[in-house]
């Protein structure tokens, strides 16, 4: 196969990149002293402690230009004592008043005027925290991986507090040692501090970023310099129990309400100053949103995200190992319609260069369907080579407990076992001009043996001007990863892309220019199956208003039936070949103002000859910083001959969100789904009433549209409290 070679070539390429990198912002430092004097958290900056702390200041410009300092002044002073780092924050601002989404937590970051840290204790540049807050005083936080990335599921305890003047608003917080990890000794953590303001549209940091990487890239951290070794956190345990009462009816089934009554608890117990050892028992996930509908035409399993915390925090070695559509580990696999009876999970630092983690969960039997008790075991291992790259090894098993496929008649027959092993390299440059990746993974099932071997790899070069990539894949027809995320097997996927930008001096534009891709898929034996390339090319504002207008040429050979409408309507044939040309357009105003909204439209072709147009749009009204109002609707139309003719879809969202203070919440919105024929109400009251604890009110009701009947409904009442041992 001339894909081995080629991958053999990559990974050499991969592996030799990483020498050619620059260093990082080492001449940036701020040193922390310990506190002077006690610091309350009140927004005022009247204590002697900050008076003698360092200041920093002197920011950066990232955007609109990043090749000068920052218009906005800003200045930071950080301190600390034997529990708690303290962080002040003064954000001068042109005219008063400020611009936000709400006071909802863990905010979108270009749509709020806010102030971001971003931590690395351990100074790896891959692995750390961010903490923050918006204009209005909404939190902001969550656990950094991949270099840049930011998990904002991570919640821990910490306090903060934004007031505001005529010509600032200043942001003081504490965090206590206990709710980060980091290595004892190391005086030297890698910080950066960004800031974001709408009216004026500047994005700036402390620490000079290039403009075509976040803010927050560990990459391109300064240094906080410690005046001596970061206190020792001590003892840290923390439980978390909750109690849950609720009630169920399904009106299709006529049956009777299902009371609930539950009780569980999560623990924390750090084994190190780095290391955290998770445990739950019995957990419930009642309090998270319900998955966001999508009108489905696709002829492969649509992927939704996780939301569940106890799966998402320190998580990313597990779940990033891999690609998008080629995830050996999934853990919305584990709890799939059965309770989940207790689980472990050992993750962290073991010094500057390795990482570890090791989860296990116990799930239990669902009589209605015979799905067996499960055992699942997730073991992770990673080793930093070079600056910031590193290696990585994962191992997954799915065990069914006492079952014997086909003992009982008339069950669906389950798999005894499934185990996924493999190897990855992750390329990251210290300039982070050079990302990359190559993997192998194997599958061990008892009735799929051959050709169930999985490699790819890819390459990508990001400049000012020019995003360079290639990746290709191979998945043998009986690689089957049963805990994982692999829509299609037995194919090989190559995909280049090349977006080259442009920079105006002037004028309305900030940047444009155009991208070309094109994404190739191959059966085992290098026969074409699918392919698509589409040009498209964007236009971003100094307002941050973008625009991109795209067409693309669409081939495919159907290797199953299909129904192109997924409305249970007659399908496609084995083997039918179809192509078609689209064009479409995709606009986002500029999130200044308090009325937002944003299109997408396509039209062109489709399946068997036919026609699709397609058109969505997002409006949202905004009373700052309490109320937020957002709807979203998407409308299908598809002609196609018979039996199908014309068929149309709406999908139609409206959302409240009521944020009273920064610890009380409301959320409410409706789906409308005409291709599922449900309209879906969910409402969810969450008041924070102190640190990490909270009280949830959750109401969900299923309709039948036509006629209006209701399908089923349920009302759940939680309350969670955080102890701190």
């Amino acid at each position: 196969m001339q894909i081995i070679p080629r991958l053999l070539l990559l990974c050499c390429c991969l592996i030799s990149l990483p020498l050619l990198a620059q260093k990082k912002n080492a001449s940036y430092k701020l040193h922390i002293k310990r506190a002077t004097s006690a610091i309350k958290i009140d927004g005022v900056m009247d204590e002697q402690a900050w008076a003698d702390a360092e200041m920093g200041s002197d920011f950066y410009m990232i955007l609109p230009m990043d090749t000068s300092y920052a218009n906005l002044r800003t200045t930071v002073r950080m301190a600390y004592d034997d529990k708690n780092i303290y962080l002040l924050v003064e954000n001068y601002i042109p005219a008063k008043g400020y611009m936000v989404e709400s006071l909802r937590r863990d905010f979108a970051f270009l749509k709020n005027d806010n102030f971001l840290m971003f931590m690395d204790p351990f100074d790896d540049q891959t692995n750390g925290f961010a903490f923050g807050a918006n204009a209005a005083g909404a939190q902001w936080d969550g656990l950094m991986y991949d270099g840049g990335k930011v998990d904002l599921s991570w919640d821990n305890k910490w306090h903060s507090v934004v007031k505001n003047y005529d010509d600032k608003w200043v942001f003081e917080a504490v965090i206590p040692f206990k709710s980060i990890r980091y290595k004892k000794g190391i005086r030297q953590w890698g910080v950066n501090f960004g800031r974001n303001d709408l009216r004026t549209t500047e994005k700036s940091s402390w620490a000079p970023v290039p403009r075509q990487f976040p803010s927050a890239s560990l990459a391109y951290t300064g240094i906080l310099e410690w005046d001596a070794p970061p206190p020792d956190a001590g003892p840290n345990i923390s439980l978390i129990p909750y109690a849950l009462g609720g009630v169920a009816k399904d009106y299709i089934a006529n049956s009777s309400p299902k009371w609930r009554r539950d009780v569980g608890m999560d623990a924390k117990v750090a084994v190190t100053s780095s290391l955290n050892l998770d445990l739950t028992v019995n957990p419930d996930f009642s309090q998270v949103d319900v998955d966001k509908q999508v009108t489905n035409l696709d002829r492969f399993e649509l992927f939704f995200p996780e939301k569940r915390q106890f799966f998402l925090e320190n998580g990313d070695q597990f779940t990033n190992f891999g690609y998008a559509t080629l995830r050996p580990f999934f853990s919305r696999r584990i709890g799939l319609g059965v309770p989940i009876h207790f689980g472990a999970r050992l993750s962290g630092k073991l010094n500057k260069d390795w990482r570890m983690g090791l989860m296990n969960m116990q799930t239990g039997k669902q009589e209605e369907t015979g799905l067996p008790a499960q055992n699942f075991t997730v073991a992770a291992l990673q080793r930093r080579v070079f600056s910031r790259s590193n290696i990585g090894f994962l191992f997954i098993n799915k065990e069914s407990l006492n079952y014997e496929p086909g003992k009982v008649p008339d069950v669906p027959i389950y798999s005894r076992y499934n185990r996924n092993m493999g190897v990855e390299y992750n390329l990251a440059s210290s300039n982070n001009f050079w990302t990359g990746k190559a993997l192998v993974l194997k599958s061990f099932s008892p009735d799929k043996t051959g050709k169930d071997i999985a490699h790819a790899a890819n390459l990508q070069y990001t400049s000012r001007t020019w995003n360079i990539g290639w990746q290709h894949e191979y998945v043998g027809r009986n690689y089957n990863a049963e805990v994982g995320y692999v829509p299609r097997t037995g194919y090989i996927k190559m995909a280049p892309q090349v977006t080259r930008l442009f920079f105006p001096k002037s004028g309305n534009i900030l940047s444009h220019g155009p991208q070309i891709m094109s994404t190739n898929f191959f059966d085992e034996h290098m026969k074409r199956t699918d392919n698509e390339t589409q040009l498209s090319y964007a236009f971003v504002f100094r307002k941050r208003n973008t625009l991109t207008l795209w067409s693309s040429n669409t081939y495919i050979k159907l290797l199953q039936r299909f129904d192109p409408t997924n409305t249970g309507k007659d399908s496609l044939a084995v083997g039918t070949e179809h192509s078609w040309s689209t064009v479409g357009a995709d606009y986002v105003s500029m999130p200044q103002s308090l009325f937002t909204y944003a299109f997408s439209t396509r039209y062109g072709g489709y399946y068997a000859d036919g026609k699709r147009f397609m058109a969505s749009s997002e409006l949202g009204y905004r009373f700052q910083p309490y109320v937020s109002i957002a709807m979203t609707a998407v409308y299908n139309n598809i002609d196609l001959p018979q039996p199908w003719r014309n068929t149309s879809f709406w999908l139609v969202g409206p959302r409240l969100d009521v944020t009273m203070t920064n610890t009380l919440f409301f959320t409410g919105f409706m789906q409308y789904n005409e291709q599922q024929k449900n309209i879906n109400l969910n409402t969810r009251f969450q008041w924070r009433y102190r640190p990490a604890s909270d009280l949830f009110i959750v109401y969900t009701d299923n309709y039948l549209p036509e006629p209006f009947f209701v399908k089923n409904r349920a009302l759940v009442l939680k309350l969670v409290y955080w102890l701190n041992l």
